[in-house]
């Protein structure tokens, strides 16, 4: 084998290495990736069904309602435009409350409603996620409000 043979070899082995990695490094990414959606984008059916995703917005007040002796919370997230259901099993953060901001991880079932896996609650009256924002404002500049909801 020539040393010009040898280089072609080594280059070509360094490649597919290299090519293998960058698969699986990506494919990890893929399945690692969470995306999210407001109220308005589930309406409009861009969530996926079979797939994880962020869900962000206001706690519907008055929406609330634990069910007895068990661990499972039922409320009603809004941009003020759209609601969707959720359902949580599990303790719930100390700021969780009616009318302030919340981003759940879960996902959609067929009946329309979000089963949470994690619930954020924003951490003071000056802070809400970027998107959970953008999308409250797109609501409220789409159209009329639906529900006045407490900020």
């Amino acid at each position: 084998m020539t040393p010009r043979q040898r280089r072609l070899g080594l280059l070509l082995a360094a490649l597919l290495c290299g090519g293998a990695a960058l698969t699986l490094v990506l494919s990890a990414f893929r399945s690692n990736l969470v995306f999210f959606f407001s109220p308005s984008q589930i309406a409009a059916r861009e969530a996926p069904l079979a797939r994880a995703f962020r869900l962000g917005g206001l706690v519907v007040p008055g929406s609330i309602t634990r069910e007895g002796g068990t661990l499972t919370i039922r409320f009603v997230v809004t941009d003020t435009r759209h609601d969707v259901p959720v359902i949580y099993r599990g303790l719930l953060p100390d700021l969780f409350r009616e009318g302030k901001g919340v981003v759940a991880r879960g996902t959609l079932d067929a009946n329309g409603t979000f089963v949470a896996s994690e619930v954020l609650a924003k951490h003071d009256e000056n802070y809400m996620p970027p998107e959970a924002a953008a999308a409250l404002k797109r609501a409220a500049n789409d159209g009329a409000v639906t529900q006045k909801v407490q900020r």
